[in-house]
């Protein structure tokens, strides 16, 4: 009897230990960086760590797809949660480099209280992005209103930048030349819709300085390397809160969602569902929305921000009003054609 007691004694505490390694696993979530480290910290990363005593380990990177690929692949994964955009969330969820989520057996809202789009196969859409047309407010009594005045080098004169890919670059060129909002991916799904964009891109070739990091574009402006330039709003907003002389115009943005996504092969899936859950619950995206400037995917945040921090964000009403949303369908069928001819393009 003795033995017995002592023998299931020492397996209580052996599965006791056992949980507490489990519980004790650090789980490895990474961003693209920058103002997102900030944000996500004070959003989601410290009231995780918090209510589950599970520790983060937190890293950055620019959405390189064939690092996931190679851990994947390779079964060797170390990274746990990442943040994607969807282009990247739609391919990597096709060849099977994410985790596919059921949402039935998480505890969020309903679908319903999350903007479309947001609770997708394998990915959590946490918040709303806009690409917009930002300038330095020093430089033009009038300013631009649209991409017809970023090409207008007589009107606008001097350097501006985009960011080195052929998504919105293409998009904004057909604006510029004149197609409608609602023609622009009907026209580039032919040879002479993408003869077109690329021609008009021409025009403006020399005048371009091409940023990869969504630092940049702010960096560039504010030191006056360039006098308008595409931009993340968030990083916008970060600037004008700072004071920076940069000017922000909504008319004609481009918006879509980044998401957490799960890396296919984890081991530590259940932790990581518990993080994407609490990404997920208003008060979190609250925090995020004030601390970045995003918009936000969760519908019962709204009542939660205050009507300044609304106003600044890519979902208030009048900035969506002559927004457009990005197609990650048609990137992903036209991507990779796309995407080398604008190699080319941009090397010659």
């Amino acid at each position: 009897m003795r033995s017995f007691v002592v023998k299931n004694t020492l397996l209580i505490i052996l599965l006791i230990s056992t949980a507490m390694q489990i519980q004790a696993e650090p789980l490895t979530v990474i961003s693209y960086g920058g103002l997102h480290v900030k944000a996500q910290g004070e959003a989601f990363y410290k009231p995780f760590e918090e209510q589950t005593k599970i520790k983060l380990l937190t890293g950055e990177y620019n959405g390189e797809m064939a690092k996931i690929r190679s851990m994947v692949d390779t079964k060797n994964v170390s990274w746990d949660v990442v943040q994607v955009e969807t282009g990247d969330l739609y391919r990597g969820c096709s060849e099977g480099l994410f985790e596919q989520i059921d949402w039935s057996t998480l505890k969020i809202d309903e679908e319903s209280d999350y903007v479309d789009g947001s609770l997708s196969d394998c990915g959590a859409g946490f918040f709303i992005w806009s690409i917009v047309l930002a300038y330095d407010t020093h430089q033009f009594k009038t300013p631009p209103k649209d991409w017809k005045d970023f090409w207008d080098i007589k009107k606008f004169p001097g350097k501006r930048a985009l960011r080195k890919s052929p998504i919105l670059a293409l998009e904004a060129a057909l604006l510029a030349d004149g197609v409608k909002p609602a023609d622009i991916y009907t026209v580039l799904a032919t040879p002479e819709g993408v003869d077109r964009a690329f021609k008009k891109l021409d025009e403006i070739k020399p005048y371009i300085q091409w940023w990869e990091s969504g630092s940049q574009p702010m960096q560039w402006l504010i030191s006056g390397n360039v006098v308008m330039t595409s931009a993340y709003n968030g990083r916008v907003y970060d600037a004008q809160e700072e004071g920076k002389p940069v000017g922000i115009v909504w008319n004609d943005s481009f918006y879509d969602m980044d998401s957490f996504a799960i890396v296919k092969g984890t081991k530590n899936k259940e932790a990581a569902e518990r993080f994407i859950t609490l990404t997920m619950q208003p008060e979190n995206q609250k925090i995020y929305s004030e601390v970045a400037g995003y918009g936000f995917s969760n519908k019962k945040t709204a009542a939660l921000l205050d009507k300044k921090t609304l106003e600044h964000l890519s979902t208030a009403p009048e900035h969506m009003e002559n927004a457009h949303k990005l197609d990650p369908d048609f990137w992903i069928d036209h991507g990779e054609t796309l995407q080398q001819r604008f190699n080319i393009w941009i090397s010659e």
